[in-house]
């Protein structure tokens, strides 16, 4: 969730706010993709909307919380493709794991900007709040709390102790 969007919406207003607010940052998405993290500003997505920076500024009060908001965004994409990915997947949990991995991989070909924004080079001067690391704890929540994880794992290390010994 972006800061100031409603998950619901019930006026008109909220309504309007919830979809600038969506605009922005694929608007900023946009701009990530043409300058990169570290030189996202407000004013050049301000520019590409056709809105005032000061108007911006309302939704996202800098560049931090903007950065904040596509960093979740590219999060919960990535998460969803790998979630995805492991309801369609075959088989037992070394297929689950397989799928996952091919997914993830063609998400971060998909959307190589985003990818570089959470597993690149840090962007300086931009300290992540809890709501990054939150959204970069679920996506191996579910995996590592999974009894079925830890039997993907045993099997994994009995197959590389095996490969060990036979060399």
């Amino acid at each position: 969730m972006y800061p100031g969007q409603v998950t619901a919406p019930q006026t008109a207003r909220a309504r309007v706010r919830a979809e600038l607010t969506a605009e922005i940052v694929a608007a900023a998405s946009e701009e990530l993709a043409e300058v990169g993290a570290a030189s996202l500003s407000l004013r050049a997505v301000a520019r590409r909307l056709g809105m005032a920076p000061s108007a911006l500024y309302r939704y996202f009060p800098s560049r931090d919380s903007l950065l904040t908001a596509l960093i979740v965004e590219a999060y919960e994409s990535v998460g969803a493709a790998a979630e995805g990915a492991a309801a369609q997947a075959p088989g037992g949990p070394m297929d689950r794991w397989l799928a996952v991995c091919r997914a993830v991989r063609a998400w971060a070909g998909a959307h190589p900007h985003q990818w570089a924004l959470i597993y690149g080079s840090p962007v300086p001067g931009y300290a992540a709040p809890e709501a990054t690391v939150q959204a970069a704890a679920g996506i191996v929540a579910d995996s590592v709390a999974a009894e079925e994880f830890l039997e993907t794992r045993n099997k994994a290390s009995a197959l590389l102790q095996a490969l060990a010994g036979a060399g």
